[in-house]
């Protein structure tokens, strides 16, 4: 068995696919950074703001002064322009991975799947050679060329995506998405304007229809897109998918950067035919001698496969350590982020924050503007983990102003998948006698379903 995983890690394969995915992933990322500059987002999410939530672990991620904010941002556009270039390419991927993780640790407010997905990818990208082919690097170190490369290099890309799209399709697997059609019924009638498909979202079936076919899509499409038959139906599925998402839903690149990604598991002859355009356009040449091997890394084999396959277990495993823990995921969250649930529920609230002086009894009601923007509020309202991290802020800020002993109390009333709002913390207790950890968080109450 040990002898057949590592056959398959190590067999060698034409390195062409991975050359495609390193200039569409650099590319993607490249015109992503532009855009997020473009739009002015720098200054909303990381200079003209008061307070961040933080990723429980990672509280000591701060922001940079502003002009390095900004440096940051030109060195992620560089090392995207590097990686799809080839040129310096392993610093530029881990260049690329540093910036594009630190930007996205600074503030859980803006926590998304897919930048998750591409710290990962970044991060693979340091250790996978996707330069040894019309790159940069190659032409200035022709020595390194070679058409072919290990599996695994190709192999673990694919099983990355598998698992961003199946425990996607195993998280719908619920009564909400199936059987009730929820979210669909609140967001198809919401998008009834959108043109053609407008009329397909007012009819009663659609909802239902959108949530099975959604389900099916995400649990099967890489079993089709690895199936030669399949494979151009499945893509055309993966693009229509999409563009769909795309037009329903404010998710910023991440329908186009699944489309350019998934282009991987089409063949080594695909990938070699649409690369032959650029090879004749730089005139790049591969020397005979270079041509079929694949150079031997600097650790051992053994080592190397066991680094692997510790790392395809982990992505295994923690997606599903939300079993840990009782009551209903999509109430308390916990377990919820890093386990690719993505677009699964339809989740608003309001929270009135209560701060008093235990010492003189004098109580007043917090203005959540006057220290978030629209999108922390809305955000932090409905998540018990951000609403105990402000709960924090407040005290040590009302502390600092000169209350002596400050008690922080809240009442946030939050509905799920459209039921009748329901208090989601104990409005008696006081937050900040609550420390937040990984065990249950008893100061969440219970959900209760009054459908």
């Amino acid at each position: 068995m040990l002898g057949r995983w590592t056959h398959f890690l190590f067999k060698e394969e034409p390195i062409y696919p991975l050359v495609t995915f390193r200039i569409v992933f650099g590319f993607l990322m490249f015109i992503s950074t532009l855009r997020f500059i473009y739009l002015g987002w720098i200054p909303e999410h990381f200079i003209d703001t008061q307070f961040q939530f933080k990723y429980y672990g990672f509280e000591w991620v701060g922001l940079l002064p502003p002009f390095w904010m900004y440096v940051v941002h030109g060195l992620m556009l560089f090392s995207a322009l590097g990686v799809m270039l080839g040129f310096l390419y392993r610093f530029s991927a881990a260049l690329m991975f540093l910036t594009f993780t630190y930007i996205e640790l600074i503030d859980l407010t803006y926590y998304l799947n897919h930048y998750y997905f591409i710290s990962l990818v970044s991060l693979l990208l340091i250790f996978i050679p996707a330069n040894k082919y019309l790159s940069f690097d190659a032409r200035i170190w022709p020595e390194m060329v070679a058409e072919k490369t290990a599996a695994w290099h190709i192999n673990l890309i694919k099983f990355q995506i598998f698992v961003v799209y199946f425990f996607a399709g195993i998280a719908k697997m619920n009564y909400d998405w199936l059987m009730d059609a929820l979210p669909m019924k609140i967001w198809l009638p919401a998008h009834d304007t959108v043109p053609v498909l407008g009329d397909i979202f007012s009819h009663e079936w659609a909802p239902y229809a959108f949530s099975w076919l959604g389900m099916f899509y995400d649990t099967f499409i890489v079993f089709f897109l690895l199936f030669k038959p399949t494979r151009p139906i499945a893509y055309i599925a993966v693009v229509l998918f999409h563009l769909t998402v795309g037009i329903l839903f404010q998710i910023g690149v991440f329908p186009v950067v699944m489309i350019g990604v998934t282009l991987i598991f089409f063949s080594a002859a695909w990938h070699q035919r649409i690369l032959s355009f650029f090879v004749n356009l730089v005139k790049f040449k591969v020397p005979n001698s270079y041509a079929l091997k694949v150079k031997q890394g600097f650790m051992p084999k053994p080592l190397l496969a066991l680094l692997i396959s510790s790392y395809v277990l982990f992505q295994l495993v923690f997606p599903l350590r939300y079993l840990a823990y009782p009551g209903n995921l999509f109430w308390t969250e916990e377990g919820y982020r890093f386990s690719w649930r993505v677009m699964l529920m339809e989740k608003a609230g309001t929270a009135t924050f209560y701060v008093k002086d235990k010492r003189t009894g004098r109580e007043g009601i917090v203005d959540n503007g006057e220290f978030l923007n629209a999108h922390q509020e809305k955000q932090m309202a409905f998540q018990p983990d951000m609403i105990l991290q402000y709960a924090h802020f407040l005290g040590q800020y009302y502390q600092n102003q000169g209350v002596l002993e400050p008690e922080v109390r809240v009442k946030a009333w939050v509905t799920l998948n459209a039921r009748p709002s329901q208090l989601i913390v104990d409005p008696n207790v006081d937050l900040m006698e609550v420390k937040d950890s990984w065990q249950k968080k008893d100061w969440i109450l219970p959900f209760t379903d009054n459908n």
